[in-house]
């Protein structure tokens, strides 16, 4: 039964049995048919299948933290204490800024202590990697802490602290942070983005109106932006573009800083397997 409790957990995720087949590999038939014999060997219904929607009912909305649970379970049965014996693949998904900042030397410890495993790096916004550690699509995420109180079966660590800065083209003067984002035009964080609603909230305790620009959600493409003089930004002080040499100034908000962190996101029942604690020592 571990592969239809899978496919559960994957209906449940994206809503329909088409959809769920799509992305686990399988038919919309053979989905149907994994269902049917779910809810046959448990003697009930666990959808109210409306329309071409797969909606849990309340046996289903029972199932579902149960079905994570033996998942979780049966995985447990497989782990090695011996950390350099471990084999098999660990999940991990990471914004743009850690897939070139955090990860290279991590993942460079972690090879070094674990040969035989073999990790997946898999790229996401961080409401995406969220979504996928709760569904358990994922092993372990790196994201920037989302700006709500987490469900209790995920756990976040804070592995940095990034402070916001505000970068301007090179010829344009001034020194004063808050009168040159009142003056300019503004290529706007992503107000979406969980670092972009940081953006919304210091320009509002600042009773500052920005004229618009431009809006996005990729760091390296602001600072381009903001190269050819398209206008000022906030963004956090991370990424390539520090590396590079970007043709911009860098102006501190002084004791106007705000940060943006980025956490380690884990299930909560699997943060003590030697796996999870032994990738998170490696990032550190």
């Amino acid at each position: 039964m571990l592969r239809e409790l899978k496919t559960f957990i994957a209906v449940t995720r994206y809503g329909t049995f088409a959809a769920a087949g799509m992305h686990i590999g399988l038919t919309q038939s053979a989905v149907s048919a994994q269902m049917r014999n779910l809810e046959q060997a448990l003697g009930i219904r666990l959808f109210d299948r409306t329309g071409r929607q797969a909606i849990l009912n309340a046996a289903g909305q029972r199932a579902l933290p149960m079905a994570r649970e033996i998942l979780e379970t049966f995985q447990r049965m497989a782990v090695i204490d011996d950390v350099s014996e471990f084999r098999g693949e660990l999940r991990v998904g990471a914004v743009a800024t850690a897939q070139t900042g955090l990860l290279p030397q991590a993942l460079l410890r972690l090879r070094q202590q674990a040969p035989l495993l073999e990790p997946k790096l898999v790229p996401g916004v961080s409401l995406n990697l969220l979504s996928q550690v709760d569904a358990g699509e994922l092993d372990l995420a790196i994201l920037i802490k989302p700006p709500f109180e987490l469900p209790k079966e995920l756990s976040a660590q804070v592995i940095r602290q990034e402070p916001f800065v505000l970068i301007v083209p090179l010829d344009l003067e001034g020194e004063d942070p808050l009168p040159l984002l009142s003056a300019h035009p503004h290529v706007r964080y992503d107000r979406n983005s969980f670092g972009g609603r940081l953006v919304t909230r210091f320009l509002r305790e600042q009773q500052i109106e920005v004229k618009v620009a431009l809006e996005l959600d990729e760091l390296e493409a602001i600072v381009k932006m903001v190269e050819c003089g398209l206008g000022v930004a906030l963004i956090p002080q991370a990424g390539l573009w520090l590396d590079y040499g970007a043709k911009v100034r860098i102006i501190s908000l002084g004791e106007l800083t705000f940060y943006r962190e980025i956490v380690l996101l884990q299930r909560y029942s699997q943060r003590t397997q030697p796996i999870q604690q032994l990738f998170a020592r490696c990032l550190v």
